[in-house]
């Protein structure tokens, strides 16, 4: 009588860079940018830390290859829109690199650590360069001189990438307070204590931090991005650029 024979095991899933990279992105999406060092990832691979060092040769090299993996997503998401038609009026460059730029938050919402990741790179993705370029094409397609969208660019900063730079971002309580919690929603004493003396030093900013309120978490990339805000911000920049537009071409007419 023959012996049944044994399956045999599956085969391990060859360990690739693009694997280590789509693996570190899924972690950080699930616990966040402080969560992914090369020991946990590591760990969530199945394999000890030191195989991890074939494919990515330092913690830096690592946050190089998971910003280039966010930004090729953004180019993705940008090349489904549809450009405006050769026929379209000068004005159509506004709402073209609006949809594009907002597109751009859409793959940040989903990688909420993506934008603290960005701010500390020292060089550029290929991807990120050439997002850069298509918001360049759109703008100068729109009849915005070089020099001008050389302005612009540098007034969109971080907005042409999907999110808003904060020079500041408290934590604690008082950020929970800015963010639209308020002592209303379960502050401690320590903290309704804490304003109600700012607002004997600060009135103007104590009454403007009790009367605003942000969207929810799902909206949000950091302390004052929301969705709302962001718009805000990137509407006052294109309308501004719109106008300069005009003044110019109506000055070469």
């Amino acid at each position: 009588m023959t012996s049944p024979q044994r399956a045999a095991p599956a085969p391990r899933s060859t360990l690739t860079r693009a694997r280590v990279l789509e693996s570190a992105v899924a972690l950080a999406d699930r616990d966040g940018l402080g969560s992914l060092t090369m020991r946990s990832l590591a760990r969530e691979l199945g394999i000890e830390a030191m195989s991890l060092y074939h494919h990515v040769s330092s913690k830096e090299n690592l946050l190089d290859g998971v910003v280039d993996l966010v930004a090729a997503e953004i180019e993705d998401a940008v090349a489904g829109l549809e450009p405006p038609p050769d026929d379209a009026p000068p004005s159509a460059w506004k709402p073209a690199v609006r949809r594009q730029i907002l597109a751009a938050r859409a793959v940040l919402l989903r990688h909420p650590w993506a934008s603290q990741a960005l701010q500390t790179r020292t060089s550029f993705s290929l991807h990120v360069v050439q997002y850069y370029d298509s918001l360049v094409g759109l703008m100068r397609r729109g009849g915005l001189s070089y020099d001008l969208i050389h302005h612009a660019m540098h007034a969109l900063g971080s907005r042409a990438l999907g999110f808003t730079q904060e020079l500041f971002e408290p934590d604690g309580a008082v950020a929970g307070f800015a963010t639209g919690g308020g002592p209303a929603e379960g502050a401690d004493d320590a903290t309704v204590a804490m304003l109600e003396q700012m607002a004997d030093q600060l009135p103007y900013m104590t009454q403007m931090l009790a009367e605003v309120a942000h969207e929810g978490p799902e909206s949000t990339l950091g302390w004052c991005d929301d969705q709302s805000e962001f718009e805000f911000g990137l509407d006052l920049v294109l309308d501004g650029l719109e106008r300069l537009r005009v003044s110019a071409a109506g000055r070469t007419a």
